[in-house]
């Protein structure tokens, strides 16, 4: 169990069967009254991001968490398959849990995905990917790199915004928490 003492950004907690994730925290000692701890926690579940007092010295549970490296292997249907790195078993995940990071995977792409009392409950990716940019429109002359932006697809399918100078079949790197294009790869 974890006491307030112990929080901090970053740390894991359970509440109510369902582990949830230190945002934000303040330690707050009021003139009057006891102290008292205020939180910001976001579920791993959902996503959801919720606010939460805690008395000073109150615990919390630690949740049975486990996160494995694992491997991209394919698609089927809303199901995306990974193996495990270290025993090679294959383990499917689907689409609801990757919240929005499935525009970014590519197959043999090796990612760290957490598990929650032997479920997976959420894929973290590395934090830049390179990508080839499948469909853009054309530049036009004159474009500079201080310029505009425009749509671009990507191989995996996702569209993301890239400045005008970028061509189809380029190769550009994507900071995955972001979502954002961050440079071209040479």
């Amino acid at each position: 169990m974890y006491s307030t003492t112990d929080f901090r950004r970053g740390l894991k907690i359970e509440m109510a069967g369902e582990p949830f994730l230190i945002v934000e925290f303040q330690h707050v000692k009021p003139g009057k009254g006891g102290a008292f701890v205020r939180t910001k926690l976001k579920s791993l579940f959902t996503g959801n991001v919720i606010e939460r007092t805690f008395k000073s010295g109150d615990k919390v549970d630690k949740p049975n968490m486990e996160e494995k490296e694992m491997q991209y292997l394919y698609l089927d249907g809303d199901d995306y398959y990974f193996m495990d790195s270290t025993s090679y078993e294959q383990q499917f995940i689907h689409k609801d849990n990757l919240q929005g990071k499935e525009d970014f995977l590519q197959e043999n792409c090796d990612v760290t995905v957490l598990f929650h009392n032997g479920k997976s409950i959420a894929v973290e990716l590395p934090n830049f990917v390179e990508l080839t940019v499948a469909k853009t429109d054309p530049g036009v002359k004159g474009d500079t790199a201080s310029g505009g932006t425009k749509p671009a697809e990507l191989e995996t399918g996702a569209t993301i915004q890239v400045p005008l100078f970028i061509k189809e079949g380029e190769k550009i790197r994507i900071d995955t928490r972001t979502g954002q294009y961050a440079e071209r790869v040479k």
